[in-house]
């Protein structure tokens, strides 16, 4: 049973890979001074970029976890998604508002997806 870890920190790994499976950590904006769009824009960039690393894209999305720190802000992560995902291969997800970690984050997406 191999599991390869990508970016392994002290307190947690951006990325593990098991049979086939990639699963992301949190992800978050680094520019918390953008509002809602910008932030959910940024994390979709992380999004795309790990799982690029990890041999997938965002075509193989198997599950998705949003945190929104407000639900007032969901239409305009909404609308950032919305052009982020593809057609047709819109996963399942949950957005549920949470209080982050830190009152400057928007946005945290967790994602679960195959390798291609």
């Amino acid at each position: 049973m191999e599991i390869k870890r990508l970016y392994v920190g002290k307190r947690l790994s951006e990325v593990a890979i098991h049979n086939s499976t990639v699963y992301l950590a949190g992800q978050i904006a680094e520019d918390t001074t953008q509002d809602i769009q910008g932030q959910t824009r940024e994390v979709l960039g992380h999004v795309d970029r790990l799982l690029a690393e990890a041999g997938s894209d965002k075509t193989c999305v198997l599950s998705c976890q949003i945190y929104i720190a407000d639900l007032a802000h969901f239409a305009g992560m909404n609308e950032e998604w919305d052009n982020w995902v593809p057609s047709g291969h819109t996963p399942p997800r949950a957005t549920v508002e949470a209080k982050l970690a830190d009152p400057a984050v928007l946005v945290e997406i967790v994602i679960v997806a195959a390798q291609r």
